[in-house]
């Protein structure tokens, strides 16, 4: 009799085991979902919009093709072109990247993955105040910690090529907003996070340039081509 009890008590316990497994499976699996949404989190925590509010169906991504090559007239002044949420409005350049940066209207993951986000609560390039512009480590901001003082930064646009020097190099936490809610002071804010061998960090970096130049695009058909 105790044999068979004995026999009996394996059966009994097989299904714990193996919703144990499960779980166990399922909660791995889960971790890096949930890292990557946290990290996505932090470094856009300063975007006021996630939606186009003017769009229903969700997030419109809109490529376009960026003046990168302009031979016709500027002028230090000039009226910029305000892009929708999820446009493609902006390439950002410097001799420390390894690539030109795409510079998407807006955050979203999508974005993300697809280039650098402007902050849609921050300014417009080439309008007074703190443009505000984040992209993940691992991508397109991957050698955003080699700037040092006073190198240089141009972003081109559809009407207008912007230069920057970089003015201060910046460290704070992701709970900390100074660095990136609006200013009177006209700048542009760079920022990523700190790299880390576990993949997640509250610890941001960046620079904050100071504008040198502008040359907004008179010659609209020129610009077009």
């Amino acid at each position: 009799m105790s044999k068979k009890n004995n026999s009996v008590v394996p059966h009994i316990l097989a299904p714990f085991f193996v919703a144990a497994i499960c779980a166990s499976v399922v909660t791995v699996a889960l971790i890096k979902p949930y890292d990557k949404l946290k990290m996505y989190a932090d470094i856009a925590f300063m975007d006021k919009l996630k939606t186009d509010p003017s769009d229903d169906s969700g997030l419109v991504i809109r490529d376009n093709t960026i003046v990168s090559e302009y031979t016709g007239k500027t002028s230090s002044t000039g009226e910029v072109i305000r892009p929708k949420f999820g446009e493609l409005y902006a390439e950002l350049k410097c001799d420390r990247f390894d690539v030109d940066v795409p510079v998407y209207w807006g955050s979203k993951p999508e974005l993300l993955d697809m280039g650098a986000c402007q902050s849609s609560g921050s300014v417009v390039i080439g309008t007074e105040g703190n443009a505000v512009i984040s992209a993940h480590v691992d991508t397109f901001f991957a050698k955003l910690s080699d700037l040092k003082k006073d190198d240089i930064i141009t972003i081109n646009t559809n009407y207008g090529v912007f230069t920057y020097k970089v003015k201060e190099l910046i460290s704070f936490n992701s709970t900390d907003r100074k660095y990136v809610v609006p200013s009177e002071e006209t700048k542009l804010t760079l920022y990523t996070c700190k790299r880390d061998v576990l993949g997640n960090t509250n610890q941001r970096v960046g620079v904050v340039c100071e504008p040198i130049k502008s040359e907004f695009y008179t010659d609209v058909k020129e610009a077009e081509q």
